[in-house]
C-alpha cells in the first residue's frame, strides 16, 4: 500500500505531537489512531520524562484501543506514528489486534542517526515491526517528512553543538 495525501495529514499531526513532547522536555515521538472511516480516535505523545520508560504513545494507543474498541474496529484502524514502533510497542500493537501502521522514520534510520551523534544505543534491541508482528501491514519510512523528524531527534538526542 502506498502513503496517500490523507495519510500525510495524520503523519503531520504526529510531527506536531512530537514537537509538543520536545517542548516539554520529552523525547519527540507522536502517534495517532484513526478509525476505518477516518475519524481520529486517540492521539498521544511520548511521556517518558515522567520516569516511566514505557510511556510511549504507541503503547498508550494499544492500551486505549484494547479497552475501547471491538476486535473488528481495532483490526480496521490505522496507527500513524513519527517513528517506527520499538519492540515493546510492536508487541502491544499485535496483542491488541490493531491494523495497519504508517511511520515516518524507521528504526534503522533512528539508530544510524544516534550513531552519527555518538549517542549510546537503547537498552532494548531494535527490531523491525514485522519481526515482532508478522503479517501486520506497514508503510514507511516516508521520505518527504523524515527530515523534520530527524531534526526533532537531533534537537533531543545530539550532544550540544552537534550540527551533523
Amino acid at each position: 500500500m502506498t502513503v496517500s495525501a490523507q495519510d500525510l495529514t495524520y503523519l503531520r499531526r504526529c510531527i506536531e505531537l512530537a514537537r509538543e513532547a520536545l517542548a516539554v522536555g520529552d523525547e519527540p515521538f507522536g502517534s495517532v489512531l484513526v478509525a476505518a472511516d477516518g475519524t481520529v480516535l486517540f492521539e498521544d505523545r511520548n511521556r517518558v520524562n515522567s520516569g516511566d520508560a514505557t510511556r510511549h504513545p504507541e503503547f498508550a494507543i494499544s492500551r486505549w484501543a484494547a479497552g475501547q474498541l471491538s476486535p473488528e474496529q481495532r483490526a480496521a484502524a490505522t496507527v500513524y506514528t513519527s517513528g517506527e514502533h520499538c519492540p515493546m510497542c510492536s508487541a502491544s500493537h499485535g496483542w491488541a489486534g490493531l491494523g495497519r501502521i504508517v511511520y515516518i522514520t524507521s528504526g534503522s534510520q533512528f539508530r544510524a542517526w544516534l550513531r552519527e551523534w555518538d549517542v549510546p544505543a537503547a537498552p532494548v534491541a531494535s527490531l523491525p515491526i514485522g519481526e515482532i508482528v508478522p503479517g501486520v501491514v506497514t508503510d514507511g519510512p516516508v521520505d518527504e517528512l523524515a527530515g523534520e523528524v530527524r531534526e526533532l531527534y537531533r534537537a533531543c538526542f545530539a550532544p550540544s553543538g552537534s550540527t551533523s
